[in-house]
């Protein structure tokens, strides 16, 4: 049994998306991000970043006590490992693997987030930071699209955690209203991969469904949602350990 502290973001997808594809026996322990779900000291224990996802393996491989791991890339890694799947175990596969993986958690997604977080958030004024941002999205989708053009799939022929990592961020376009025709062989190998049984069952799951406020494309946060998410509360969370 492996534990998926859980909130509906794409984060969080990719790894359901994985446990999916391995046809793990998982429990989603949903959590409310605007409420401040993910910034309680026990919380903190099992991620002292406070952010989600993170997951506890319960049956490790060769035994022992759970192992905790959090950091979307991290748990994909380990989960591969330990299904014997979607990660070469050596030689220049792995490698453009993980090249493509490490990609994603340190472009395309902090990227990602940061033209979400001022295009959905921030108040009015913030030309520069959204010009800033969206800019590197676009240039980041760029890379992608030239790489989908001559790669099946993004780390090439093989399906791998550098695709899940990447899908769910793709699903959320809309919400930053990218145009998918713009990239075509980025919109072909999204629309292969949507249709993949693991990445369907994972749509369709009541308790992995991203509520509407996660979606919309303006958020209007309350004061303390606000200090959940960007403020006090998330400060004080970790330095109060």
């Amino acid at each position: 049994m492996i534990d998926l502290h859980y909130s509906a973001t794409p984060n969080g997808q990719k790894i359901a998306i994985m446990l999916e594809e391995m046809s793990a026996s998982y429990r989603v322990l949903p959590y409310d991000i605007f409420n401040g779900d993910q910034l309680t000291r026990a919380f903190g224990r099992i991620n002292p970043n406070h952010k989600l996802p993170a997951i506890i393996d319960h049956n490790p491989d060769g035994g022992g006590e759970p192992v905790t791991v959090f950091e979307s890339g991290a748990i994909l890694q380990y989960l591969a490992e330990k299904c014997g799947d979607f990660l070469p175990v050596s030689g220049a596969s792995r490698a453009v693997t993980l090249s493509w993986l490490n990609w994603q958690v340190a472009g395309l997604g902090p990227m990602g987030g940061q033209a979400s977080h001022f295009l959905r958030y921030a108040p009015a004024g913030q030309e520069y930071a959204v010009e800033r941002y969206t800019g590197e999205l676009n240039r980041l989708l760029t890379v992608l699209e030239t790489q989908l053009a001559k790669s099946r799939y993004v780390a090439g022929d093989a399906y791998s955690i550098a695709d899940i990592a990447i899908w769910p961020g793709r699903a959320s376009a809309f919400v930053l209203g990218v145009d998918l025709a713009r990239w075509p062989a980025t919109h072909a190998w999204f629309e292969n991969i949507r249709k993949r049984p693991a990445v369907a069952r994972m749509m369709s799951r009541a308790d992995l469904a991203a509520p509407a406020k996660y979606v919309g494309r303006v958020q209007k946060l309350d004061d303390q949602e606000w200090s959940n998410m960007f403020g006090a509360a998330n400060q004080a969370a970790v330095t109060e350990e």
